[in-house]
């Protein structure tokens, strides 16, 4: 089955109270509208379609840094869903699957919760997603007869027996794209706030003789969101999520509710991530790796048996080998760090590669910036670099080299050698003591005088 989502962005949210459109406030690290085009992306789409009004380049901009396919259309007038859903028809013109409607404002909804929906539509010409509200409040509700979708009304135009419903409408739909673009165009607005309503559509499909149905999901899936304290609720409620599918794989987590995770971060089995730790996008660790107290990771790969933390921090780029250790307060980014390496202590590690089993000393720094450019640092095997080391890159320390504490290293080192870039110690005898008796003849003076 070919298939085509059309994600519905275009609300400005007001309620939200943000210079930032709506659906690009962040859920786990990314914006809301990623989390609605990667759920679709289960269904290995032929065609993503943003329907974009408020805001719409920086929409535009994050769609297309995800998706660099997607295709981004206006809707210059929020005349309704049904209206959005109309502005994709000319960008989907001539496609023959299905078309799947999104809301870049709700989150959380499963791929498997879609992949139900295509299961369904393999019998039905229209198929909707539902959820049994605790508070059916002012949702849309669904009237069936048996299996069969008969209406969804609006809580605006709804009768009391109507309202009375618990089955409520998240807004999703999946249908043959050229049916659905039919159904919308035929929509109208006579209802109690003049809006053209994409719900109308199964009503329509169901007086022209087709079928329609609804999959239903857990509430929790549907959560849209309008303003900070729901943006707060579905971070949380992912966040839950998350801890209890790792945990279920797995993961050891010592204190779950202090552990924050991105959309797609990837923890291996017998992994143990220790408190507060938090997951930036892009993270991958694998099984066995141990990840400790208060440690930040974004954009990077942890191999099996690494150890990192407690209070490390590492950044995009970074790829850990097997059984490397990273300590506490040490910064990576951009770098390789090969197998059985250390780096525990103090350290910033940036633009760099080390070698197998090399032991980086306490207070090392990378020197990788000119204030232009970055230049990259290469330490070879078995390489001990004393505390305090600053290398000035490009710089290059050969196999089994050594450089002395407290050294600047501005030039290559070759293998086996030992590097000391350091002034010469001068011991002066009595030196303190005269010193400090000076000091303090100098300062009881002063005070005399005043």
């Amino acid at each position: 089955m070919t298939l085509a989502l059309i994600v519905l962005a275009a609300g400005k949210g007001t309620r939200m109270n943000s210079e930032l459109p709506k659906v690009l406030h962040p859920i786990a690290g990314e914006a809301m509208l990623i989390h609605a085009i990667a759920a679709g992306g289960a269904l290995d789409p032929e065609r993503v379609v943003v329907v974009a009004g408020h805001g719409a380049e920086a929409v535009r901009k994050a769609a297309l840094a995800y998706e660099p396919q997607a295709q981004v259309v206006l809707q210059t007038e929020q005349l309704g869903t049904a209206h959005a859903v109309a502005q994709a028809a000319p960008a989907l013109e001539g496609f023959t699957g299905d078309a799947v409607v999104l809301y870049g404002d709700t989150p959380l909804i499963r791929p498997e919760t879609l992949e139900r929906m295509a299961e369904a539509r393999a019998s039905h010409d229209i198929v909707v997603l539902g959820f049994n509200a605790a508070d059916p409040g002012r949702y849309g509700r669904l009237v069936m007869a048996g299996a069969a979708l008969e209406r969804i009304v609006e809580f605006k135009d709804a009768t009391e027996a109507e309202r009375a419903i618990a089955l409520c409408n998240s807004g999703v739909v999946m249908a043959p794209a050229a049916l659905l673009f039919d159904l919308v165009e035929a929509v109208g607005n006579d209802n109690a706030a003049g809006e053209y309503y994409l719900t109308d559509i199964v009503a329509l499909a169901r007086a022209r003789g087709l079928s329609a149905t609804a999959v239903t999901c857990d509430e929790g899936e549907t959560l849209g969101v309008n303003s900070r304290s729901e943006l707060a609720a579905a971070e949380a409620a992912f966040q839950a999520r998350a801890r209890a599918e790792a945990l279920e794989t797995g993961v050891t987590l010592q204190a779950p509710e202090t552990v924050h995770f991105a959309r797609d971060t990837w923890v291996g089995r017998d992994a143990v991530i220790e408190p507060f730790v938090v997951f930036g996008p892009g993270v991958t660790v694998e099984s066995g790796a141990h990840i400790r107290a208060f440690s930040h990771l974004e954009g990077c790969h942890v191999s099996r048996g690494a150890v990192v933390g407690p209070y490390a921090r590492l950044r995009p780029g970074t790829e850990l080998s097997e059984d490397v250790r990273i300590g506490n307060f040490v910064e990576v980014k951009n770098a390789l760090i090969a197998e059985g390496a250390k780096v525990n202590h103090l350290s910033y590690i940036g633009d760099a590669e080390i070698g197998e089993g090399s032991n980086i000393g306490a207070g090392t720094v990378t020197c990788n910036y000119d204030g232009v450019m970055k230049h990259r640092t290469t330490i070879g095997r078995g390489v001990f670099i004393g505390s305090d080391t600053m290398l000035v890159a490009p710089v290059t320390v050969g196999d089994g080299a050594m450089t002395a504490s407290g050294s600047v290293i501005t030039r290559d080192v070759e293998a086996g050698a030992l590097a000391v870039g350091r002034a010469r110690q001068e011991v002066k005898p009595g030196f303190a003591t005269r010193f400090f008796e000076k000091l303090r003849a100098t300062k009881a003076q002063k005070i005399k005088g005043e």
